[in-house]
């Protein structure tokens, strides 16, 4: 088990071996999630961008222009006035 100390500042150190197994980074961000029974899960808040790939890909979508994807947000999220 990994211990670390928390500093008058709130701050502490994620100990290496979890920062490994977490594959963390300096620079990286990390979520803090509390779940119902109280319990705080700590998980990475950056993807490494190739994990990414081929995630949107899907054989039956119509591919759009970025200008096509600008109208329909457009469109969207217009406000009445």
């Amino acid at each position: 088990m990994s211990v670390s100390t928390v500093t008058s500042k709130g701050q502490t150190t994620i100990p290496k071996d979890i920062r490994k197994r977490l594959k963390l980074h300096t620079g990286d961000k990390i979520d803090f999630i509390v779940e119902s029974e109280g319990r705080v899960v700590i998980e990475p808040a950056t993807v490494d961008v190739k994990e990414l790939e081929g995630i949107l890909y899907k054989p039956y979508r119509k591919v759009v222009s970025v200008e096509e994807m600008k109208t329909a947000v457009k469109k969207r999220f217009k406000t009445e006035k």
